[in-house]
């Protein structure tokens, strides 16, 4: 049966296959780097192999004089033509109420440089390699300057100061809560269960690295902006802003994006560059992040330090949880990377559970690193993580079976709508449901036998689970799409949401062939373009909820204009047409109208609407994860053995895609707890991971085959038409404590219990064999 004979199945609810696919596949895909453009230049940055040094010069007279070099700029250049400096974190404060303090981060360093691979310079050749050999050429004079790379070298006593306003290297805080009230609850708790806990600073790693092509347009002296990016409205409105053009002199562009993870979010310095260069040469200019630039330059994710107390009575019921933390932003305090530890994490730090009283304290904390921002979860792995942990924790040390306290402790869902401490309210929620699906579907009863047979084999086997929500929607709910019904047989939809290889596009296809009744082939998704429409773009799992609420709107409107239209046609009421399956009729008679002919007739050929509308608020997708791990005591390898969850993402649009995300963020998560874990040296300040040589990123065979991601529908979002819940970040939430407590359960099932507490990620075959030896 084709689509043209049964076109819902291909609506939403259906498996159905990708149709970004067949260009994928075939090598057809278009990303940045694969536009080339006449006149094209290519650029390349001088990086500052310091942590934090005076840039006392700039040398560029040997490299300009170098073959095929165009240009080459300096932060002095950028000054003298009056580029300001990147926004910091707006709206945030110190503890003493002035404004969060970080240094001013320009797009080319001025004066000083602050962690190693900060841009100083900009070479613009005819050539790649002519613009390499030339930025070599460049001489940039550094004096050498006291340096932090981690929180307890930024917080010690006289540390020395990466901004000098910044005292103690505290750029923000924020407290939530009340003090007293939490003091009181500890007071008279009969278990008290306290644990430090570390999550580690991991960079993105996106297959397709950052890529910039800016390409001017002498006529209209404006710049067309292609590139690799979640948020092109924001990159736009960024670079705008920064360089001082006006916004209709500058169109983003955006193809194919290999990835994104949150890293792709907002405008970096370099974008600001590309910019200036083109304006500069007047050219087409082009840049592509090599792997080792992205890991000492783009935005990086974690890197949190907790101190975490849970109290309880003697039934189990949690009285008060308390948690103050340190996170290091980096060297500048971005509105992302503080906003993502101090206020979007805390928003979901009490999860699942019914816990009212509450006293956090959280710093973002400056160092000689890269900026810290949005990477795949931003702010809920690390909340979520600290919570599940604690909750693991407090099973051991009460004796109380941790699924039974887990019970004790879950928000009912005749307590919905459900208001946390943090003023946040869930919708909709049935946390212990989810949870007995995922135990029944994982056979948590039939672990002990699993056991069993994995110790005859000289392995120890822990079981692990995580429940949790989280929040999604970056708090940005209105989104606007057009829709043109054309004469030619296609329905055009453009929306401001962006694809990064979530298969957004087919989602909202789906969409849109639930409304029309068409074959999906005749359903055309169109995003990436500030000329053809502003919006937030794509972060926070919001591309499917808002994203596709509007879709769904548009076409609801689109009909309602093309019945008046149709009416006109039929010389009847509006009230007395009909619309199904892509043609008008009136009842009660035989006149007929396709949707397409109906466009045809009309002076402009199409049936336009341009359609804004809303979502009431932000989604709480939850889930239950389980895992089971084997530990090899000889050389103390974990691998995770079997994998099971189930997933409350309210209605399902695709689920081979919703499977694809949760799978996909899951394996990212167990990352986290195995493998990955951006280092630099205390003593130098040099990153240590600076390559794939370097840095341990998770692969395939990171899991097991026995890996069962189930969805479910029963309890349909409330804030948006749709009924759906975010997904894209789910798995990563889930995975890394559920890996972690499954370590943790195999240790104190062979009796190294007391070690527990002190797992730290990633859980190396070195760092657990080190472990288990001095337990020994």
């Amino acid at each position: 049966m084709t689509s043209e004979t049964n076109p819902m199945r291909f609506g939403s609810g259906q498996a159905v296959r990708r149709v970004e696919d067949e260009n994928l596949l075939a090598g057809a895909g278009r990303y940045t780097d694969d536009v080339t453009l006449p006149g094209q230049t290519f650029l390349c940055f001088v990086r500052s192999p310091y942590p934090h040094a005076r840039l006392v010069s700039v040398d560029t007279a040997a490299a300009v004089a170098m073959p095929g070099v165009l240009r080459v700029l300096t932060g002095a250049d950028l000054a003298e033509a009056g580029v300001k400096p990147m926004p910091g974190a707006a709206g945030f404060k110190r503890a003493d109420g002035a404004d969060c303090a970080t240094p001013p981060r320009h797009a080319l360093a001025r004066d000083r440089v602050r962690f190693v691979g900060e841009p100083v310079a900009a070479v613009i050749a005819e050539t790649a390699r002519e613009a390499r050999d030339a930025a070599e050429a460049v001489v940039a004079d550094y004096e050498e300057l006291p340096m932090v790379v981690d929180l307890a070298g930024a917080t010690a006593e006289g540390a020395p100061l990466v901004c000098d306003t910044a005292t103690g290297n505290v750029a923000a805080e924020m407290r939530h809560g009340s003090s007293d009230a939490t003091a009181a609850a500890f007071a008279r708790a009969s278990h008290v269960i306290a644990l430090d806990i570390v999550n580690q600073r991991v960079v993105a790693l996106t297959i397709e690295p950052r890529s910039v092509l800016a390409d001017f347009d002498p006529a209209s002296e404006r710049v067309t902006l292609r590139m690799s990016t979640q948020m092109p409205s924001g990159v736009r409105d960024s670079v705008c802003d920064a360089i001082g053009l006006p916004k209709d002199k500058l169109r983003v562009v955006v193809g194919d994006v290999g990835g994104g993870f949150g890293m792709k979010t907002g405008a970096y310095p370099e974008d600001i560059v590309v910019v200036f260069a083109a304006r500069a040469v007047r050219r087409p200019v082009k840049w592509v992040a090599d792997r080792s630039e992205e890991f000492v330059s783009s935005a990086h994710g974690r890197d949190v330090e907790a101190k975490a107390e849970l109290a309880l009575d003697a039934q189990g019921r949690i009285l008060a949880l308390r948690i103050k933390t340190l996170a290091n932003v980096g060297a500048y305090a971005t509105g992302t990377g503080v906003a993502i530890q101090l206020l979007i994490g805390p928003w979901v730090q009490t999860s699942v559970y019914d816990i009212q009283t509450i006293d956090f304290h959280f710093k973002a904390v400056l160092t000689n690193t890269a900026p810290t921002g949005a990477y795949r979860g931003a702010g809920r792995p690390e909340a979520i993580y600290t919570i599940e942990r604690l909750m693991d924790e407090a099973a051991r040390q009460t004796g109380i079976d941790r699924i039974e306290l887990r019970r004790r402790n879950f928000i009912q869902p005749s307590q919905m709508p459900y208001t946390n401490p943090m003023k946040q309210t869930y919708d909709t929620g049935q946390f212990e449901s989810v949870m007995d699906q995922a135990l029944a579907l994982a056979d948590w009863q039939g672990f002990e036998a699993r056991a069993a047979e994995s110790k005859r084999r000289g392995k120890m086997r822990g079981l692990g689970i995580a429940t949790f929500l989280e929040w999604t929607g970056g708090n940005v709910f209105e989104e606007r799409v057009t829709v043109s019904v054309q004469a030619d047989g296609i329905i055009e939809v453009f929306s401001a949401v962006n694809a990064m290889g979530q298969g957004i596009a087919t989602s909202l296809a789906q969409l849109a062939v639930d409304t029309f009744g068409v074959p999906i082939e005749k359903v055309r998704i169109v995003l990436g373009d500030t000329d053809r429409g502003d919006g937030f773009g794509s972060a926070g799992s919001r591309s499917l909820f808002t994203g596709g609420s509007a879709v769904r709107v548009g076409a609801e409107r689109t009909i309602d204009k093309a019945k008046q239209l149709a009416a006109a046609e039929f010389e009847v009421a509006a009230e007395d047409v009909r619309y199904a399956a892509g043609a008008f009729t009136v009842a009660g008679t035989d006149l007929e109208l396709d949707l397409f002919a109906l466009a045809g007739k009309q002076p402009e050929r199409e049936i336009f609407v341009d359609s804004t509308s809303a979502v009431s608020g932000p989604t709480w997708p939850n889930g239950c994860h389980i895992t089971e791990v084997e530990i090899d005591p000889p050389t103390g390898d974990a691998s995770v053995v079997a994998y099971a969850s189930v997933n409350d993402v309210g209605r399902v649009v695709n689920p081979l895609i919703v499977r694809g995300q949760l799978e996909g963020g899951a394996v990212q998560g167990i990352g986290q707890a195995l493998c990955e874990r951006v280092v630099y040296d205390t003593e130098t300040g040099q990153p240590l991971t600076g390559s794939l040589m370097d840095y341990a990123a998770p692969r395939a065979d990171i899991i097991a085959s026995m890996f069962r991601m189930e969805m479910d529908e029963s309890t349909p979002c409330l804030n948006n038409p749709l009924g759906v819940k975010g997904v894209g970040e789910l798995g990563t939430i889930g995975a890394t404590p559920a890996v972690v407590n499954a370590v943790a359960d195999a240790l104190a099932r062979n009796h190294l219990a007391d070690r527990a507490p002190h797992l730290d990620m990633p859980l190396s075959s070195a760092r657990l064999w080190q472990l288990m030896q001095a337990a020994n």
